[in-house]
This record gives C-alpha cells, structure tokens and sequence, in this order.
C-alpha cells in the first residue's frame, strides 16, 4: 500500500505558489498573526497590514506602491530606563531610529541594522517579536510620491551609550522613560512606551 504523505497547507499569500517571496511573507505574516493574538483590540490596523502584505509581493521594497514595509527600533539604554530618539532630518520631528528593508523579509534584522546605522551602537534584541505595529503615512517629496510605510516596531537594548549622529539626524538624545513626552507628542511614540510598560511588567512578573 502507499501511504500517502499530509503537507501542511502553505499560507496565505494571494498571488499564490511556493515560491521564495511567497514564503517569505509568509514569516511576516505568521509574526503578525502572533502579535494579533496578543494585542486582539488592535484587529483592524492588523487586518489593513496582513492584506497588504498579501496583495503585494514586492512589499519589503521601496519601489511598491503604495507603500512598503519597513521596520524600526525601540532602543533602550543598558539599563533600560532610557530610549533613544533621533531628530529626523527630513520630518524635523523626534522619532525612534529605523529604516526599509529594502528586499529584505527578515523585520528585525532590518531594524537592528537601521538602528546600529544611525546611532553606532551595537544592539540586541529585547525579544525577536514586534512590541508594536503603525501604519503611517509618508507625505510625498520630490522624488517620490505620498505613499504608506507599514511599520514592525521592535524593543532593542544597546550595549553602551555612546552614540553617534549619523547623517539622517540632526541630533540624537538618551530620553528618561518618565520625561518621554517633554521631547515628543508623536502618539505612536507615546503608544511604544505604553507598550514597553506592559511587557516589560508582564515579563517580571512571570520571572
């Protein structure tokens, strides 16, 4: 007798096949689908996320309208009782470090990578999930029109605190935790540090 062999189903992407891009997503999308069982009232910017990374297979590039997936930093101190903010160039705003992916499907790399860019630290990572989501969008520039980012945040930990200003800042500054809101109103900023109170608290609690 043959005995047949059960594949699991392949997941989710759209414009189908297993190919690698598919699969790909498919990482992205199974961290997604974790990070909504965690954070259910959040359902409706995770349905709006998970579609458009199904509907687009280029999604981890710059050139995908009409907007791409990037990826960016909760960067705490050794201590962790300060994070970093970068005063962007382009947006003249304080904003946490982080960047595209630029083809690339692995999200935390990415932000490790952008964040290690523009501070010259050396970081690891508080957990390998995102602490948070945001879709925003990017007004349009002259050599590029309005699009969307759709953005993993993660919590990374620094291993010293000697930055450095990289090109894309003006300045980079340690913020206490407690006087976050002295340097920004961004409330997807203000909804990280929420986010960092609650898991952090949880992970004491179950230690």
């Amino acid at each position: 007798a043959i005995t047949a062999i059960m594949r699991p189903p392949v997941a989710c992407c759209v414009d189908g096949g297993e190919n690698s891009n598919c699969m790909h997503r498919n990482k992205l999308i199974g961290d997604l689908a974790a990070y909504g069982r965690r954070h259910p009232q959040e359902a409706a910017v995770l349905q709006r996320f998970l579609g458009f990374v199904r509907g687009h297979k280029n999604c981890f590039h710059r050139d995908c309208r009409p907007g791409h997936v990037t990826a960016s930093a909760w960067l705490l101190d050794p201590g962790r009782r300060r994070v970093l903010l970068a005063h962007h160039k382009k947006l003249n705003r304080w904003l946490q470090p982080g960047g595209h992916c630029d083809g690339d499907p692995a999200t935390l790399d990415v932000a490790m990578r952008e964040a290690a860019e523009e501070t010259g630290l050396e970081v690891e990572p508080w957990s390998p999930q995102p602490l948070d989501i945001d879709i925003h969008a990017v007004p349009a520039r002259e050599d590029e029109p309005a699009h969307r980012h759709y953005d993993l945040r993660y919590a990374l930990v620094a291993k010293s605190e000697d930055f450095a200003v990289s090109d894309e800042s003006h300045a980079l500054v340690w913020a206490p935790l407690e006087e976050l809101s002295a340097y920004t109103f961004e409330a997807s900023v203000l909804r990280l540090l929420a986010k960092w109170r609650g898991a952090s608290s949880l992970l004491r609690q179950g230690s």
